[in-house]
């Protein structure tokens, strides 16, 4: 099979469309026959090895999980002989970083666990665009923000690949949703729902006075003092990405902020794949509640250059590669 391996860490100049072996799935796994698998942010971090303490889990001096790519979307093609949930022909689509990582490939092995029935609704390259984002978007709105309808929600980062769905995720939760971006994404914003935009090279929304019951952060560079200052007495601020100072603050400053007073502020660390929450994701995908943003899509020979273009931090929404039909 063709496969975009990476043996050291590096600029994305290190990548090569290779022929590999195909994987063979053990008696709890899946092989799935990839048509789509979207680039996220932790594939540049691991390809780089930035930040440095990424190699202790990834590898000291070079990468154990040689194929990188975690978002995939495709057909089952192999089941083991321990698998219930599946069948050969089945449209799947999940997040496969817990797995050892392996969906910029034509074929890409997991768990079981790691995937869900693909929507009906959605191409193998929306479906792709999901998981990761979607389900890091669900758990700091859901799980660590505890969004309740009406309340006022502040998306900060809202036309990227977490921010898109995130806006989506608070609106269907029948909360107030104030999406922060650039001019250029404001009537983006605007279409996944979002009842206010402030365009941040416009306005300041930690200067104009306005407050909200949860902040989530999935973009920029802003002291955890000035969202606090945008956050109401009892609110909650939930840091799922931005600059180092964001999220060091975030987690250093935030849980004394957190035992001292009224508001809760942290960082929401890692996501964890979940199949419970793709469950979640795909029901509202099929209701017509949630949809995924795609900006660019790249052929498998070309991830090297998707990877450029996600690390310019522009992209709108999800880039995605395509794979085979």
């Amino acid at each position: 099979m063709k496969a975009i391996v990476n043996t050291q860490y590096g600029s994305p100049d290190v990548l090569q469309l290779k022929e590999i072996e195909r994987p063979t799935p053990t008696d709890d796994e899946v092989l799935v026959k990839v048509y789509a698998v979207s680039v996220n942010s932790a594939d540049l971090h691991l390809l780089r090895a930035d930040p440095f303490l990424i190699r202790l889990s990834s590898g000291l001096f070079k990468p154990k999980n040689k194929i990188l790519g975690s978002d995939i979307a495709g057909r089952v093609d192999v089941v083991g002989s321990n698998v219930k949930q599946f069948k050969v022909g089945d449209e799947v689509f999940g997040d496969i970083s817990a797995c050892g990582w392996g969906g910029f490939a034509e074929y890409a092995c997991a768990r079981e666990d790691a995937f869900a029935l693909k929507p009906a609704n959605l191409s193998f390259e929306e479906a792709a665009a999901v998981p990761m984002a979607a389900v890091t978007a669900l758990q700091g709105i859901r799980h660590a923000g505890g969004i309740q309808p009406g309340q006022k929600v502040l998306i900060n980062g809202a036309s990227g690949g977490v921010g898109s769905f995130a806006v989506q995720l608070a609106k269907s939760s029948g909360a107030e949703v104030t999406a922060v971006c650039s001019t250029r994404n404001v009537e983006m914003a605007r279409s996944l729902g979002a009842d206010h935009v402030i365009d941040y090279l416009q306005e300041d929304f930690t200067k104009n006075g306005k407050q909200y019951d949860l902040i989530l952060a999935t973009n920029g560079d802003r002291s955890i003092s000035d969202y606090r200052r945008a956050l109401s007495p009892k609110g909650i601020y939930v840091q799922t990405g931005g600059s180092m100072r964001q999220m060091s603050q975030a987690m250093i400053q935030g849980p004394w902020i957190s035992k001292t007073g009224s508001q809760k502020m942290g960082n929401m660390g890692v996501a964890k794949p979940n199949q419970n929450d793709l469950v979640i994701l795909k029901e509202l995908l099929e209701a017509g509640k949630v949809k995924s943003v795609i900006d660019r899509t790249y052929p498998l020979s070309e991830v090297a250059d998707a990877i450029r273009y996600l690390e310019e931090g522009h992209a709108r929404g999800k880039v995605v590669i395509t794979v085979g039909a």
